[in-house]
């Protein structure tokens, strides 16, 4: 697997720049870029996601939940050569590890349907995970960061759930329930998602600190949802992902065994777990 990140200059012979997919002037990677968008229902919401899309992406993974209006249809006019995956069960997490599976690339980014996620971001995702860490975790609370389309009581509701992770596993996160992320493949063998629901983020948040895999929060900012109405529920998802956090920290000390070795390290990136970087 490559992970470069080299100045996209007009000089490079012609067999080194068909390796390289230009990011803008001044950069071009190496790794192929998965986008995995769960929708259910999201057909008026897909043209201001996809037009944020990079074109440098390798593909982008449509995973329909069951869509009663005309998500598909739209998804392949605005994307000719989007992967299309039907979920079988239900459920933001079952949506996700579908796409997963589903995807060719190195790396794989999570992006929401509702137009609430800026694609313009994923290239800090990017530059973080070809700069050597593992997991690229956006944030809205970091510096930098930023929402539009949480309530007070969210908000007080993340914070301290995340203050509660920090506490029990070691890490630093100043967000927690937030589905803007990017990893390296390799990442799915070693989190193992196994749940359904909305706390599939929080999940993925406490199995990569567990992993011993390097992560690096990145700004995001969160805008509202353009149309319809989200499924969550802040008090019963709350309440699922504190059914997560207590779960996790049930079998906390097996896991921590676990040895990791990872080809992506870099002494300069913040780690998040419990010792210096």
């Amino acid at each position: 697997m490559s992970s470069v990140l080299q100045p996209a200059t007009a000089d490079q012979n012609p067999p080194a720049a068909k390796k390289y997919r230009p990011v803008s002037s001044h950069l071009a990677i190496a790794p192929p870029v998965s986008v995995v968008i769960p929708a259910m229902n999201e057909a008026e919401n897909l043209p201001y996601v996809f037009k944020t899309l990079p074109d440098w992406i390798h593909e982008v993974v449509l995973v329909d939940g069951n869509s009663t209006d005309n998500t598909v249809e739209v998804a392949r006019e605005l994307w000719p050569d989007v992967k299309v995956v039907e979920q079988r069960g239900k459920g933001k997490g079952d949506a996700l590890n579908a796409g997963f599976q589903a995807c060719t690339g190195d790396i794989i980014v999570m992006v929401d349907a509702d137009g609430s996620a800026d694609g313009n971001e994923i290239v800090s995702y990017v530059s973080a995970l070809v700069s050597g860490a593992d997991f690229a975790k956006g944030s809205r609370f970091a510096n930098g960061g930023g929402t539009d389309d949480m309530t007070f009581i969210r908000k007080l509701g993340n914070r301290i759930l995340c203050g509660v992770v920090n506490r029990k596993f070691g890490a630093r996160y100043t967000d927690l329930c937030y589905g803007y992320n990017a990893f390296w493949r390799h990442c799915l063998d070693k989190i193992d998602l196994d749940c359904t629901g909305f706390e599939v983020e929080t999940l993925m948040n406490i199995r990569v600190v567990k992993a011993g895999l390097r992560v690096q929060e990145i700004p995001s900012h969160e805008y509202l949802r353009i149309h319809g109405t989200s499924n969550l529920r802040a008090v019963r998802d709350g309440f699922r992902v504190l059914g997560v956090i207590l779960g996790e920290r049930s079998n906390r000390r097996a896991l921590r065994r676990r040895p990791h070795h990872s080809p992506h390290h870099s002494p300069l990136l913040d780690t998040v777990r419990g010792k210096a970087s």
